[in-house]
């Protein structure tokens, strides 16, 4: 779970433990990229709008540390920008999933239980 506001990322890793999920956090695309070394997660979920790296440089790093033979993790797009536009920019990237903010917890963990069926 990326998110560069506090409050977000502490309440999305509550309602995802909730849901039985264990949850590493991040606060920037870089230390996410540090635990993603360490931590191969069943889902990536990240907020787009963050300072220095954004949430499309992060997919598109993670997606370069994949590999082209190796399989993806599925990440969500969480976003204020919510147009047609933005999620197929999302789509785009790598990303599966796209989700408004602010989000719905049952919406988020029913698409997280989709991605990792």
């Amino acid at each position: 779970m990326v998110d560069d506001e506090d409050d977000a990322r502490e309440l999305l890793g509550m309602i995802l433990e909730q849901a039985g999920a264990q949850v590493a956090t991040a606060g920037s695309a870089r230390e996410a990229l540090a635990v993603f070394e360490r931590f191969q997660p069943d889902v990536l979920v990240s907020d787009i709008g963050m300072p220095e790296n954004d949430g499309y440089s992060l997919i598109r790093d993670i997606r370069k540390m994949e590999g082209d033979g190796g399989s993806t993790v599925p990440a969500v797009a969480l976003t204020a920008f919510a147009r047609a536009e933005d999620r197929s920019q999302a789509l785009g990237s790598g990303f599966q999933a796209h989700l408004p903010k602010p989000i719905e917890p049952g919406e988020l963990t029913a698409v997280i239980a989709q991605l990792v069926a």
